[in-house]
């Protein structure tokens, strides 16, 4: 193995723990000013799970009607 491709797996290596910590970053970081909660901000990660949750609620209710 050359010395040229030890330091570009290196390289890349790095490149991905930068990139899943700028993710994980973005996931848990509170995002401020959100209107839709008036008890303090909430993270993406809560926004995603709370837009689930309704979307299962809406979808349980539509299917439990009679046809």
């Amino acid at each position: 193995m050359s010395r040229l491709s030890r330091r570009q797996r290196g390289q890349s290596m790095t490149e991905y723990v930068i990139a899943c910590g700028v993710l994980a970053f973005v996931l848990f970081v509170p995002i401020s000013g959100d209107a839709a909660s008036p008890g303090g901000a909430k993270t993406t990660i809560e926004l995603l799970l709370d837009g689930f949750k309704k979307a299962y609620q809406k979808f349980s209710y539509a299917i439990s009607l009679p046809t």
